[in-house]
């Protein structure tokens, strides 16, 4: 079977995340001369660089991920690469709200065997339900070896 490719967040969500992370930098550049005006604690400048790294680090995580399906196999990049195998899953919800795609990115709930949850976005809805479509058919033949 040939491989599903999408990216993990819509068009809309990616610009925003863009649009976050440059207006974060440029308030910082204005609020320079103010901010160096103030006391800091060695804490406060902690947390304020600890907030301004996380902001960047999401914006290139939302706007990099990609989710891919390859035969029974769905990963997703991002903070940490995320994987399920259709042999694997015992239980799936699919949240897709169709008038709110462009601005939220449909999403499996993938709940394996060991226990584990995961959620997987795609851009593309059809890549998901790909993915249910494989976890029926190993749910299946699984059926159909045990009856045999």
């Amino acid at each position: 079977m040939n491989a599903i490719d999408s990216p993990a967040f819509p068009r809309l969500l990616r610009i925003l995340a863009v649009v976050l992370a440059f207006d974060v930098v440029a308030f910082g550049v204005w609020s320079f001369p103010a901010l160096r005006s103030t006391a800091w604690s060695a804490g406060s400048v902690w947390v304020f660089g600890l907030a301004s790294v996380c902001v960047m680090w999401m914006g290139y995580w939302t706007v990099r991920s990609r989710t891919r399906l390859d035969g029974d196999v769905m990963t997703q990049t991002w903070l940490w690469n995320k994987r399920a195998d259709a042999h694997d899953v015992v239980q799936l919800k699919l949240v897709h709200i169709g008038w709110l795609e462009r601005a939220m990115a449909p999403r499996l709930l993938v709940r394996r065997r060991n226990g584990a949850i995961t959620w997987f976005h795609s851009a593309d809805p059809r890549l998901l339900t790909a993915f249910i479509e494989r976890v029926a058919q190993c749910a299946m033949q699984t059926t159909a070896s045990a009856a045999a």
